[in-house]
């Protein structure tokens, strides 16, 4: 499966977090698209829409077992997309952002 370090995203990577609401209100990546893995089927269409055309999508969660699942189906639609090795975990160990639903820092739950 395509992975990602989370020290290879650049600013601006289109990011699309797979987490429930109640983990993405504690705390997310800024700027990232939320749909939660148990509504994806469902919205995959919000994705379509916001997903830049020639880019690739990378897929987060909190630790990168969703993120995984939601990644293998995207690829069997022949989309250019990549789990995010270790997910929101990861991604705040690494020093990364990490807003809540006010904007103000989160926390990753």
């Amino acid at each position: 499966m395509p992975t990602v370090d989370v020290t290879e995203l650049a600013d601006g990577d289109f990011l699309l977090d797979v987490r429930e609401d109640a983990e993405w209100q504690a705390g997310h990546a800024e700027g990232a698209l939320h749909i939660p893995m148990s509504e994806f089927v469902a919205r995959y269409g919000e994705l379509v829409e916001a997903a830049p055309q020639d880019g690739r999508i990378n897929v987060i969660c909190r630790s990168g077992g969703r993120s995984a699942q939601v990644t293998m189906y995207l690829a069997q639609q022949g989309i250019d997309a990549v789990n995010v090795a270790g997910g929101m975990e990861a991604w705040a160990v690494a020093g990364r952002p990490v807003v809540d639903d006010e904007g103000q820092p989160g926390a990753v739950v």
